[in-house]
C-alpha cells in the first residue's frame, strides 16, 4: 500500500486549487529548473539542481537519463540513493490532485535501483536497494530490495533477495 496523505477540497476538483497547496513562484521556478535538466545531457549539472535548486536528496552517482520529468511542486520529497539510474522519460510523481482530495508522499528509490525507460512512479512509492523496475511501469505499489518488477499492473518478475543481482550463469 502507498504510503500517502490525504487532504479533501471543497468546490471545484482539487487541481482547479493548486495555488493554496503550491505557490504560483515555486512552481513556475521548479518548471524552469526541470526543463533545463530534462534536456541537458549533464549528469552533474542535473544533480546540482535537484539537490540544491529543488530539494531532492540524490545519493553520489546516480543518473537521471534526458527527460526525466520529477515532481514540479513537490520535488523535495523526492529521495534517490547513490548509484541509481532513473531511466529515459520516466515520471516521479509526490503529488495526485483527485475530484475531491489531493493526496501528498514521499517517493523512496533506493541505492542500486535501475529505473527503465518510461517509467511512471507513483506517491508514496518506495523502491528498495538493488531493484529493477522495467521499462514501461507504473510503479503504484512498493518494490521490494533486489527484486525485479515490471508492467501495468505492476508484476514482480523476480522476487526481491535483499542482496545483490547475480546472473543465470552464476558470474
Amino acid at each position: 500500500m502507498r504510503k500517502v496523505e490525504k487532504f479533501p477540497t471543497e468546490g471545484p476538483n482539487a487541481l482547479w486549487q493548486i495555488y493554496r497547496t503550491v505557490s504560483r513562484w515555486k512552481a513556475m521556478r521548479n518548471f524552469v529548473f526541470i526543463q533545463m535538466t530534462r534536456y541537458s545531457p549533464s549528469l552533474r549539472f542535473k544533480n546540482w539542481v535537484y539537490r540544491r535548486v529543488l530539494g531532492m536528496k540524490v545519493g553520489s552517482h546516480t543518473a537521471f537519463a534526458l527527460m526525466v520529468m520529477p515532481d514540479v511542486f513537490f520535488p523535495e520529497k523526492i529521495h534517490v540513493g547513490d548509484n541509481s539510474i532513473i531511466g529515459y522519460n520516466t515520471t516521479i510523481l509526490a503529488h495526485e490532485y483527485l475530484t475531491t482530495e489531493y493526496r501528498l508522499g514521499e517517493v523512496r528509490i533506493g541505492s542500486h535501483v535501475m529505473i527503465g525507460a518510461n517509467t511512471t512512479i507513483l506517491p508514496g512509492v518506495t523502491i528498495g536497494d538493488h531493484a529493477v523496475v522495467g521499462a514501461g511501469s507504473v510503479v503504484h505499489r512498493d518494490v521490494e530490495a533486489g527484486s525485479f518488477v515490471a508492467g501495468n499492473p505492476l508484476q514482480v518478475i523476480r522476487p526481491g533477495s535483499g542482496g545483490l543481482w547475480k546472473r543465470e550463469d552464476g558470474d
